[in-house]
């Protein structure tokens, strides 16, 4: 079952830019098969971390195909499907081509504020006219409304292919929440890497990282450990990248990865409008924190 696949730690890829803003075909194939090397669980394709808003329709294909091609079944691959036009959703979910694809995410509708039963009949939708297995994606921060616990579990038990929620809501409460009242087979994975950790000791399965695409081999170590219930090892590698978990979003995301990337010779550091990189003084802060660490860079 694609449930018990979707678990430990999964990488919200990013789109590496040439200087002309083009795709950077060779680096976005450097980017997965470090993930496959470095025991990342799975790769979230064309979600917010790959700045999918500012790809044209063929490059969204484009690199959903690379990826897909690179990763030969190795790891199950979840590919962002959401929007806030829900029969755009549903026309995209019963026309596009989704072979080599395990699982969608699919974010609450943003901007619109709908209500919660506006979110409970958007998904019922988007559940209607896939059968492939679906991840919800709660971030209020983002989306400007935030999906309430009863409306998840709620579309946890009425949907079969509703498998999991990102939750990044920030909102503990809610989330245990969920964790505590959902149906069996339905999972909870952290939409924040600051709270893997706690959210992990709580009942949730795994996290969507965004450090990740830098540090695949730690990040999914420490996830690995607090699922196994070795908190104390997981604690020690979770409190070892606390000051870069906020430093990695004070420009916005992926500024702050793609800043690390960049110091570690991955990638150009390269955003499309309306994103810009990172500030100079984000740069410097991040370099003293990886100096600290001692990664070279």
């Amino acid at each position: 079952m694609i449930q018990t696949r979707l678990r430990g730690m999964g990488v919200a890829l990013i789109t590496p830019f040439k200087e002309d803003e083009s795709i950077d075909v060779e680096a976005l194939i450097r980017m997965v098969d470090y993930q496959l090397q470095n025991n990342t669980d799975f790769l979230c394709v064309l979600g917010t971390t790959a700045e999918t808003p500012t790809l044209s329709e063929e490059e969204k294909i484009f690199v959903k195909k690379t990826v897909i091609e690179r990763v030969n079944g190795k790891i199950p691959i979840l590919l962002g499907v959401g929007g806030n036009n829900t029969q755009a959703v549903v026309k995209q979910l019963k026309e596009d081509d989704f072979s080599g694809v395990d699982a969608i995410l699919s974010v609450v509708p943003y901007y619109n504020k709908p209500s919660q039963e506006g979110i409970y009949q958007h998904y019922k939708a988007i559940a209607s006219a896939t059968k492939l297995p679906i991840v919800l994606y709660n971030v209020p921060g983002r989306t400007g409304v935030n999906m309430t616990a009863e409306t998840t579990l709620r579309l946890a038990r009425d949907f079969k292919n509703i498998i999991a929620v990102k939750e990044a809501s920030g909102n503990f409460t809610q989330m245990d929440d969920i964790i505590k009242n959902k149906p069996e087979g339905f999972n909870v994975l952290s939409g924040d890497d600051g709270f893997t950790f706690p959210l992990i000791t709580l009942g949730a399965v795994g996290v969507i990282s965004v450090i990740g695409n830098a540090f695949p081999r730690e990040f999914s170590k420490m996830t690995r450990l607090a699922l196994s219930g070795d908190y104390e090892n997981a604690l020690t590698i979770h409190h070892k990248f606390t000051e870069l978990f906020k430093l990695l979003f004070v420009d916005g995301n992926p500024a702050g990865v793609k800043c690390i990337l960049n110091a570690m010779g991955m990638i150009e550091n390269r955003l499309r409008l309306p994103l810009i990189p990172t500030r100079i003084t984000t740069f410097e802060a991040i370099r003293k924190v990886l100096d600290e660490l001692n990664i070279k860079c």
